[in-house]
């Protein structure tokens, strides 16, 4: 990426800046930043227009919630990507959080060198313009990643887990590529794998982790929509390939039905 990153963060005075500034500037990431307080991040977020804000998911004043509901109601010429982290892992919080508009939900304690490669990757991804894919009854790339969003929140896979992502750029992959669904090991992973600069077993054992985190903690009327014959039936949780299949299905006949 040529141009810097612009980012504001919450952290108070005491905690180590200066530590903190030094390993997102590895990066390319200039960071600022901001007290935890709803009300002053509104403010610098309007005034100084950051690329990324990350901030607590509890402030004083206003919540990170208020925080992005208020900015978009500015409907400001430049919307930040939202980051927000906590030290609670809560489905239910991290789905408003998801919803409210957040791109990304990280737990404390986090690595700042994962964190910065993630923003890098959000923030490359989202300067690039959507190349082909499916304009069916007025979706665009950027709406199908918003509706898969969606469903994986609904399902209950969690946003901080690497898994999420992966699922995420997979099941778009299929909806915009259907074939590829036949090629899951051939043409799928390996090209998930190379977005994210890892390999293709890493990728299948993440989205495997994703799915059976999703069956231990997601809402059970949301999975048997999507997936009843798995639960009510004998043959357990949906296999890779099958999770991608279904919620990839579901998307199109929705765009064909628009």
């Amino acid at each position: 990426m040529t141009d810097r990153i612009k980012m504001l963060m919450t952290q108070e005075p005491a905690e180590n800046m200066s530590e903190t500034k030094s390993t997102f500037e590895k990066y390319g990431i200039s960071a600022d930043f901001c007290i935890k307080d709803g009300e002053e991040v509104i403010t610098r977020v309007l005034s100084d227009k950051p690329d990324v804000v990350i901030m607590d998911l509890f402030m004083t004043h206003v919540d990170s919630i208020g925080v992005m509901r208020a900015v978009r109601k500015q409907k400001p010429e430049k919307l930040p990507l939202f980051v927000v982290y906590s030290g609670f892992d809560s489905p239910v919080l991290e789905r408003e959080v998801m919803s409210a508009g957040a791109t990304y939900f990280v737990l404390k304690p986090f690595n700042l060198g994962d964190l910065a490669e993630n923003i890098v990757r959000l923030c490359k991804r989202q300067r690039q313009k959507p190349k082909g894919g499916i304009r069916t009854a007025g979706f665009d790339g950027y709406n199908i990643e918003l509706k898969v969003t969606e469903i994986l929140h609904q399902i209950g896979v969690p946003a901080h887990i690497k898994g999420y992502h992966y699922l995420r750029d997979s099941i778009i992959m299929a909806v915009e590529k259907p074939e590829i669904i036949n090629a899951v090991t051939k043409q799928l992973y390996p090209s998930v794998a190379k977005k994210y600069e890892t390999t293709s077993s890493r990728v299948e054992r993440a989205i495997r982790h994703a799915i059976e985190v999703a069956w231990d903690r997601g809402d059970v009327e949301v999975l048997n929509g999507y997936f009843g014959y798995t639960i009510q039936g004998s043959r357990g949780k949906p296999t890779n390939s099958e999770f991608i299949a279904m919620i990839s299905d579901k998307l199109r006949l929705q765009m064909k039905t628009a």
